[in-house]
Parts: C-alpha cells; sequence; structure tokens
C-alpha cells in the first residue's frame, strides 16, 4: 500500500475560473435579483478581486454570467448557459 495516497478520490481537480463559476453557484448568484458585487465575490471565494473581474470579464463575453448596474454598481449572477456548465462539470 502506498503511503503518498489516501485511496479516496474527491473527483476532478477544478480550474480556479471554473471554480469560481461553481462557487456562484452554489452561494446562490443564479439570477439576476440574486447578483453579486466583485467584492462580494471575492470574499466568498478568496479569489482576488483584479481575478475575479477579469474570470467574470470572459465568463459574460461566453454567456456563462449575467451583468446588471444596480444603484450604479456592477452585479454579476450565472445565467442559465453557466449553470448549465457548471453542472456538466460533474456529470
Amino acid at each position: 500500500m502506498s503511503g503518498s495516497s489516501s485511496g479516496f478520490s474527491y473527483g476532478p481537480v477544478v480550474p480556479e475560473d471554473l471554480r469560481l463559476l461553481c462557487m456562484l453557484h452554489n452561494i446562490g448568484a443564479v439570477a439576476p435579483e440574486r447578483s453579486l458585487t466583485v467584492k462580494e465575490i471575492s470574499e466568498w471565494t478568496t479569489v482576488e478581486a483584479s481575478m475575479v473581474q477579469s474570470y467574470l470579464q470572459k465568463f459574460v463575453e461566453e454567456g456563462y454570467v449575467g451583468h446588471i448596474k444596480a444603484d450604479d454598481v456592477d452585479r454579476y449572477h450565472l445565467t442559465l448557459n453557466g449553470i448549465r456548465k457548471v453542472l456538466s462539470i460533474y456529470s
């Protein structure tokens, strides 16, 4: 028996950008009324705000994240395609 492995598999290693999508799903940012700011997303995910902003820009362009401006503040949430992308990671 190898001492370097516990023998347990916890699923695939998810890249940090996709982990951000998963976290948005897990914390419920799945509709415009549940949108979060970059700062809130950064706090929930422990990813630096500048990196969160970069990922969000990419995901908005790809259609996985929606963007709204509420009270002059940018807010983000998963789109239906973003939810599908997250769920596809687990299938």
